[in-house]
């Protein structure tokens, strides 16, 4: 299999990056080593090196460490998104909206039970390199869905990870009102080369529950803030929907929060280097 992605899936297989790097550093729990690059072959698994929490204090050390980090999930999402199905890596919204076939076919979340046959053409090194990192636990070749220890197995860790990636996908677009003022990047990482989603700073989940509090006007249930897909999927673990639309309506509000502002400052270090796919 080409490590090449394809010219028409670029867009798509950015976002399924994107949502592995989120993912990744919610499993990553100590200084990040760079993975040493594995053969086609099965191989011999390392000791893994001991992990501690994204460093803040030592910038050169968060930076490289953020390199590394960033090197690892190109590395696993180039192979992971290729061995998805073709329908997958060609996603897109109107395409999903007009196949009822496609969403039966693809019911969300996906569990493990269905994530695994879609890998089935998974390199082996992948589920390598993601236990000797300490990510998941040893592929387990009698029983794929269940891990011999605490960790998830391969195929428990990246079934949310394929779940986001299509319901990402077919997201339709914003109303035009909502893509009035989009920023140019990341309103909380800053990074300008990476996709963007609007997150709703007031959470459609309780619009109707604002408005008839009087919370906020009707008139502001469209306000959105341009995100990465890491800083969207970490606000939303941040607080609930009604802290959210009570509290962190506005990014200004988001950033005077010293947890939401120490992660901008981790993941804005996180760079994909130039070329690699």
């Amino acid at each position: 299999m080409s490590d090449e992605i394809p010219s028409e899936y670029t867009t798509n297989y950015e976002h399924f990056r994107d949502i592995l790097s989120f993912f990744l550093i919610e499993r990553i729990a100590t200084p990040f080593s760079k993975p040493k690059p594995k053969s086609r072959r099965r191989a011999k698994k390392s000791t893994p090196e001991p992990v501690s929490s994204p460093p803040t204090d030592d910038i050169n050390d968060a930076d490289a460490s953020a390199d590394d980090l960033a090197d690892f999930t190109s590395y696993i999402a180039t192979s992971t998104f290729l061995a998805l199905p073709a329908d997958l890596q060609s996603l897109t919204h109107h395409g999903w909206a007009g196949s009822p076939s496609l969403q039966a076919l693809y019911t969300l979340p996906l569990t493990t039970e269905q994530a695994t046959p879609l890998l089935q053409t998974l390199d082996p090194s992948i589920p390598d390199s993601l236990a000797t990192y300490g990510i998941t636990s040893p592929l387990n070749d009698d029983d794929a869905t269940s891990p011999p220890s605490n960790l998830p197995s391969p195929f428990q860790f990246l079934a949310p990870v394929v779940s986001a990636y299509i319901t990402t996908a077919t997201t339709p677009p914003p109303p035009p009102s909502s893509t009035k003022d989009q920023a140019e990047g990341c309103e909380i990482c800053g990074r300008d080369w990476i996709n963007l989603s609007y997150h709703h700073l007031i959470p459609r989940m309780v619009h109707d529950k604002v408005v008839k509090r009087g919370w906020h006007r009707a008139d502001e249930l469209q306000n959105v803030a341009w995100l990465c897909g890491a800083c969207h999927r970490f606000v939303h673990r941040f607080r609930g929907h009604e802290e959210l639309a009570r509290e962190y309506f506005t990014v200004e509000r988001l950033l005077a929060a010293e947890e939401v502002r120490r992660f901008g400052e981790w993941v804005g270090r996180v760079r994909w280097k130039a070329g690699v796919r």
